[in-house]
């Protein structure tokens, strides 16, 4: 039995629905940067792309105005129930907060949501591998809000409401990248994008006989976000050190490598110079990730991923011993085109190109070097560039 048919059969049995019943089902990807880290803030470009695997959810209206909601994930915590009026953030609604999040969002934002409904999610993202089933289920739930109440919004702009939701109803300060690259993915493509202008391009990014393996730490975070307001501050303050000496620029990545060498002396913190030549020699690689494409030239863009993994360890510092040993372990194995860390760092996972024929052994291998350096479990899933939210059917 096929994934889609097996939920829709979950989805009556739990909310006791007529077998017969019409459902209509969505997805909404995960996605993964590939290159481009650390710079989005700097006012760089960065490389991400949607994944294969995602979010689903089996959907069907109601007549009155309640919201019941049952993941697949979160079996335990059972049906979990909400009114339109009363969207407020509520934590024993755990991870059913975002998808009320949205829905607050979209009435706030003056879209007609007449009456509830009943939704089952289901996700295949790893939670917590930072590849952000938080933002699948967002845009997940703008894109089942617009097909079921036939709402006159376009695709950057449910992007921009689901990252509303994230930032405001559940207080957590993220950028655009995550929902614009779920919301706007394309099938065999990578999307070159400004998160300040959100202008973006498309590059083909056609895997033959080559997959997208990510492999998550599993290590526990726990000075991740203190170090990285640091970072975001050492490079500020680099900025309007540059600025008070009438460099004129409005980014860091407004620099190329040359101004930057020009320049450093007028940063005073050797420390923050580090920080800036990462910003600066990253947006660069950006660019060289995108031409190579453009040219089919795969294993340049492999090393392009080599030099930023590089780069976030020695300049940026926001590696460690975990995906340190993961990526070096990767840069060892036959097949592989290229390995770096991907997110925020200190954890969560990395991403590499690797062989077809090659990944049995890169994961045995891998995972076992990984065990022996950190007595950790690394875990491992392959993936293709995939397409962005939208409806798979009626049912």
């Amino acid at each position: 039995m096929n994934l889609i048919n097996e939920l829709i059969l979950d989805f009556k049995k739990e909310f006791q629905k007529d077998a017969y019943e019409k459902t209509e089902v969505f997805f909404a990807p995960g996605r993964v940067n590939l290159i481009g880290e650390h710079i989005d803030y700097n006012g760089g470009k960065v490389f991400p792309c949607a994944l294969d695997f995602g979010t689903y959810a089996v959907v069907t209206k109601r007549e009155d105005n309640k919201f019941r909601m049952f993941s697949k994930n979160f079996e335990n915590i059972g049906m979990l129930e909400f009114s339109l009026n009363n969207l407020i953030f509520d934590k024993k609604d755990d991870w059913a907060n975002y998808p009320k999040g949205v829905i607050g969002t979209f009435i706030n934002s003056e879209f007609n949501i007449t009456h509830g409904l009943d939704i089952l999610f289901f996700g295949n993202i790893p939670n917590g591998a930072g590849l952000s089933s938080s933002a699948s289920i967002e845009v997940l739930t703008s894109v089942i809000l617009k097909s079921i109440f036939n709402l006159d919004i376009n695709m950057i702009n449910m992007v921009k409401l689901s990252q509303k939701a994230e930032n405001e109803f559940i207080g957590v300060n993220c950028g655009i990248m995550d929902q614009f690259s779920i919301g706007m993915g394309k099938e065999n493509n990578a999307i070159l994008l400004d998160c300040d202008s959100l202008e973006y391009s498309y590059a083909p990014f056609i895997l033959d006989n080559i997959s997208i393996v990510i492999a998550n730490t599993n290590k526990r975070r726990g000075l991740g976000d203190s170090k990285y307001n640091e970072r975001r501050a050492s490079c500020e303050n680099a900025l309007s050190e540059l600025k008070e000496n009438n460099i004129n620029i409005s980014s860091l990545c407004d620099m190329s490598f040359e101004e930057f060498e020009k320049y450093n002396h007028l940063i005073s913190s050797d420390e923050n110079k580090k920080r800036v030549k990462h910003a600066v020699t990253e947006n660069e690689r950006v660019l060289k990730a995108m031409e190579a494409l453009s040219n089919n030239d795969i294993n340049t863009f492999g090393l392009l991923m080599n030099q930023s993994h590089i780069s976030l360890k020695n300049d940026y510092e926001v590696t460690g011993i975990e995906l340190d040993s993961l990526v070096e372990a990767s840069w060892e194995e036959n097949g592989v085109i290229g390995s770096r860390m991907t997110g925020a760092g200190f954890g969560g996972c990395t991403v590499s190109l690797v062989k077809n024929e090659y990944i049995d052994s890169f994961i045995e291998n891998v995972g076992n070097k990984y065990f022996e350096k950190t007595n950790l479990k690394a875990d491992f899933y392959i993936a293709k560039p995939g397409e962005g939210a939208r409806k798979l059917g009626d049912f």
